[in-house]
């Protein structure tokens, strides 16, 4: 017994007969033919014209010939499939003892709510310290804003009158109000810059009830910028830092 090979006279498809049967079959359309036609148009199908008719499949004996590998390896993986799926005690199947499995890497419970309450706490702890940091500063800075005007109304001399400027403006920043830039529309002498640098330094210091903290002041002129410390007056500071927008005006 020899397995030849041949080609379907009806749809050009390979088949497989054995070579002691005088009838071949294609398991694709069914048609049913003499094996020698079937050897012939495969070694030349030239000028053959492949009809692709519909034909029933016959009842009885094949004509075709098949070697299955594995018959049954579709049935057992269905079966072994069916098994996993309603298989309820783990401990019938042997574990691999080199897999790792969601539960070895899942953390304990008891883990995961440890972290949640320790988040928690750090963050509780933050806010109890920011918030009445936030709180200290932002009334600071509203009670010296609404003072604001004694830091040009002591400050008039001779040669100037800081009230009657056009406009005055006030930014005042920092964790307590340590720093603070003013703009004026006329300019001012150095004497004139340290008496409003005194006046804000006194006016902070009564309204925090202490004096702890230096004071860094930029005064904005026509003229130039000067920057203002306890150590003394610096003018024409264009480097200094970008103006902010005005927190107040004063007129």
């Amino acid at each position: 017994m020899a397995t030849k090979q041949g080609m379907c006279r009806n749809c050009g498809s390979l088949v497989m007969f054995d070579d002691r049967d005088e009838l071949c079959e294609c398991v694709f359309c069914n048609c049913v033919f003499p094996s020698k036609e079937a050897a012939e148009l495969l070694a030349n199908p030239d000028g053959h014209e492949f009809k692709n008719e519909k034909f029933e499949k016959t009842e009885g004996s094949k004509h075709y010939y098949s070697n299955p590998v594995m018959p049954d390896v579709v049935e057992k993986a269905v079966q072994r499939d069916k098994v996993s799926k309603t298989q309820t005690d783990t401990a019938k199947l042997k574990p691999n003892e080199f897999e790792i499995s969601p539960n070895d890497v899942k953390a304990p419970k008891k883990l995961v709510i440890g972290m949640a309450a320790g988040a928690l706490v750090i963050v509780a702890v933050i806010l109890a310290i920011a918030l009445p940091l936030y709180f200290s500063r932002k009334s600071l800075k509203e009670s010296i804003t609404a003072d604001i005007g004694n830091v040009f109304d002591n400050a008039s001399t001779e040669e100037v009158v800081f009230t009657n400027f056009d406009y005055k403006q006030v930014n005042i920043y920092g964790l307590s109000c340590q720093y603070v830039k003013l703009g004026l529309s006329d300019g001012i002498t150095e004497d004139q810059a340290k008496i409003l640098y005194s006046n804000y330094t006194k006016l902070r210091a009564d309204k925090r009830g202490e004096e702890s903290g230096e004071v860094e002041m930029y005064i904005y002129t026509p003229d130039t910028i000067f920057f203002v410390t306890k150590d003394g007056v610096t003018t024409d500071v264009q480097e200094a830092v970008e103006i902010k927008p005005a927190t107040e005006t004063t007129k």
